[in-house]
């Protein structure tokens, strides 16, 4: 009886220790959740994009849509998100500064939905006459965004071709006298059988069967500072899980996916 309790005993002990060595092995690979707001579209749609390939390293992608862009960045803030993706860099510079207590950081740049220079009227910038005639939005944001992207084309130039909140006021040199009309940014596509030019933005321009790629005189790339980036909160920046997710983020899966499924609306920046 002795003998038995005894193997008994130590068949107990043997299951112990396996239990806890698998415990060991459990918590190794124990799956790590990776909370992401984002608005619905593109930014959710993208993230959808690399659920899997997150999934693969033990990181379960949650992504929590907002159709507003102040929670995003308090809930960021308070850590009830990981991260976010639905803003561009001006905006969320801007944000801190209304908001000093929001401790947020600018991760990586992974889109741009382009503003684009586009004409009925001339096949190129060099056919552009003197005296034209330029159609550009009237709000804060976006006119200063269409005066430095002429800028850019050379078509004029500003005081400081890098202030997004530039004024037709600020353009210091007009080789071609341009004349400016500053319209609603939704109006600026309706006007463009109107003037010679329209300086608009990608969403506008697609609803008017326009594909910012293929029939823009020039748009914005790569250096635009309306880049649409991951935001994580400061001092994550090197977490394991959001080097997986950017990385995810920037691969030629999702610019493939982008370039097929936006057609121009929504461009990769990497």
């Amino acid at each position: 009886m002795k003998k038995l309790l005894a193997v008994l005993a130590a068949l107990a002990v043997a299951v112990l220790a396996l239990a806890g060595c698998g415990s060991d092995k459990q918590a190794a690979s124990e799956t790590k959740v990776l909370k992401v707001g984002a608005t619905a579209v593109p930014h959710a749609e993208v993230l959808e994009q690399v659920k899997d390939d997150l999934k693969a390293q033990n990181i379960d992608l949650q992504i929590v849509e907002f159709n507003d862009y102040v929670q995003p960045n308090l809930a960021l803030n308070d850590k009830e998100l990981d991260a976010n993706y639905f803003q561009h860099a001006p905006y969320l510079d801007n944000f801190i500064k209304e908001h000093p207590e929001v401790k947020v950081a600018n991760a990586a740049g992974i889109h741009i939905e382009p503003m684009g220079i586009y004409s009925h009227k001339v096949k190129s910038l060099a056919e552009v006459k003197e005296g034209a005639s330029v159609a550009i939005p009237n709000d804060p944001t976006n006119g200063g965004r269409a005066l430095i992207l002429l800028s850019k084309a050379g078509l004029i130039k500003l005081k400081d071709d890098t202030n997004i909140a530039a004024t037709v006021q600020d353009v210091v040199e007009n080789p071609k006298n341009l004349k400016f009309q500053e319209l609603e940014a939704a109006q600026v596509p309706r006007a463009i059988d109107d003037v010679d030019l329209a300086v608009i933005n990608s969403n506008f321009a697609m609803q008017v069967q326009l594909n910012p790629v293929k029939d823009s005189l020039f748009i914005e790339d790569a250096t635009s500072p309306y880049v649409n980036i991951v935001a994580v909160r400061n001092g994550d920046e090197e977490r394991p899980e959001i080097k997986a997710l950017i990385k995810a983020l920037q691969s030629e899966k999702v610019k493939k996916f982008i370039e097929e499924k936006y057609n121009g609306a929504v461009v990769a920046t990497f």
